[in-house]
């Protein structure tokens, strides 16, 4: 066997270091056309209301491919070596690869920080990481996903069940409707019969079964704003639903999400607080994975497992 090391691209989706660079990166994400100055104003107030204009998905994103190394090295000491690569910001994907091929690794695994897959989510990630792979002759392999991992479903349970006593001792289980969430897609990919909705849901349902839930359901959140129609119902119209039921009530559970980011503390912290606030709702949300010693596991042991495939 050969005594270098395999290389581990942890990709994500990527976000500014700073206000500064909010309006490269939103360029960047709608391919090289600049928001308008309402989009931008939009976007940057939302980065300004999370704490002051905090960039959580960077911190979180180290942290994570700091805690996947520490837990390699555990696992398989002296094997693997990390680096990322984001979708929207530097290090790019592409930057990634290049520079576990100047570290001279074997091979390398890819991982995306996203449990379930869809082509133009986890798939655009893989794409763009083997294309990168093979202009460095890089033998490449990646998860695609690990929605139903045993310790990816300990944790969110146990994250559930937290987010349960947020409401108090008096407040029964029953009367608690979990919300469980993610970030909406096109609706073409129903028609491309992408397992993206099929993933989420099975996670759902574990998730509620091993938590004892059973007033739960499953909404979309953070839709993009294109001219096609996008996945849903979204959050804040289920809010409304569920207050015309007479749900006082509500348990946010974005399981599509691993950390604390502009989605997570302004789509639900504060946007849909607020709307349930004004409906009569109590809304409170679940602690997301971050850097949780099961999810560092989950993702250990995914890369462990396709790389010893390719053994």
């Amino acid at each position: 066997m050969s005594d270098k090391r395999i290389g581990v691209l942890v990709m994500s989706y990527g976000t500014p270091a700073s206000m500064t660079e909010i309006e490269s990166y939103y360029t960047h994400i709608r391919r090289g056309n600049k928001p308008t100055p309402e989009q931008l104003a939009d976007l940057t107030g939302r980065y300004e209301a999370i704490v002051g204009g905090v960039f959580p998905l960077r911190e979180n994103t180290d942290n994570q491919v700091r805690g996947l190394q520490e837990t390699l090295d555990r696992l398989a000491p002296g094997k693997y070596i990390c680096r990322q690569g984001l979708k929207h910001a530097s290090p790019y994907i592409e930057d990634g690869i290049r520079e576990l091929s100047e570290l001279g690794v074997e091979r390398a695994v890819g991982i995306v920080l996203a449990p379930h897959y869809s082509i133009m989510s986890v798939g655009s990630y893989i794409d763009r990481a083997e294309k990168a792979a093979a202009l460095h002759n890089l033998p490449l392999r990646c998860v695609k996903e690990y929605h139903l991992h045993p310790k990816l479903l300990r944790a969110l349970t146990d994250r559930i069940r937290r987010g349960l006593d947020k409401f108090g001792s008096d407040t029964e289980v029953a009367d608690i409707r979990v919300l469980f969430s993610a970030h909406s897609l096109p609706e073409r990919i129903v028609e491309m019969n992408d397992p993206y909705p099929q993933q989420l849901l099975a996670t759902s349902a574990a998730v509620a079964d091993a938590a004892g839930v059973s007033e739960w359901q499953f909404t979309w959140q953070s839709a993009g704003r294109t001219r096609e129609p996008w996945l849903g119902p979204d959050i804040l119209d289920t809010i409304n639903m569920l207050a015309k039921e007479g749900v006082k009530n509500i348990l946010a559970a974005p399981i599509g999400f691993v950390s604390d980011h502009l989605e997570v503390m302004y789509d639900l912290d504060i946007e849909a607080k607020n709307a349930a606030g004004l409906l009569g709702i109590q809304l409170e949300r679940m602690e997301m994975l971050n850097t949780d010693p099961l999810y560092m596991e989950t993702l250990a042991e995914s890369v462990l497992g396709i790389d010893q495939k390719g053994e």
